[in-house]
């Protein structure tokens, strides 16, 4: 497949993994009241909506300003990340453009949460007997994914994640 076939490919999956995020976080809205949700597996696994207005495990959220530092650095690594997945395309290194893909469709999720809505919709929850996973969304879901395959091709393929820098 020739490399403008392999971009919209790129772009059209980064796009679904977007817009998966937004219709399960916009389900939850519309479903739930906040701080409730419903049992999947008893004791172990649910959807319980909450709004983080901080980043990872809830860092800067008690900042009013905490929010507005986050979007703007989320948005310039969105952007980062986005000339990455280009020129990795571009280098015909799609396993790299992979990695991308994820870490954008990622960023740009909650980006649009915190956006529009000044918060990130969470509601993926796992308890581990008294002990709660901090609860998390789809994009984080493809952020995480995308960190681990980069950080596991720097690891163990590192000549093909070079190119790109």
């Amino acid at each position: 497949m020739n490399k403008k076939k392999m971009m919209i490919v790129f772009l059209l999956l980064s796009a679904v993994l977007v817009v998966i995020d937004q219709l399960t976080k916009n389900y939850i809205v519309r479903s739930f009241e906040l701080h409730t949700g419903v049992s999947f597996i008893n004791d172990f696994f649910s959807f319980y909506y909450v709004q983080n207005k901080g980043s990872a495990f809830s860092f800067l959220a008690d900042k009013s300003w905490g929010i507005w530092v986050l979007t703007g650095v989320s948005t310039v690594l969105a952007l980062i990340v986005l000339y990455f997945m280009i020129k990795s395309i571009k280098l015909g290194e799609n396993l790299v453009a992979c990695c991308m893909v994820l870490l954008f469709s990622g960023a740009v999720g909650n980006l649009i949460d915190r956006y529009r809505l000044h918060y990130v919709v969470d509601f993926i929850r796992f308890d581990f007997g008294s002990y709660t996973f901090p609860i998390f969304n789809i994009a984080d879901i493809c952020a995480v994914l995308g960190t681990i395959m980069l950080i596991s091709m720097l690891i163990f393929l590192p000549k093909r994640v070079e190119k790109i820098w």
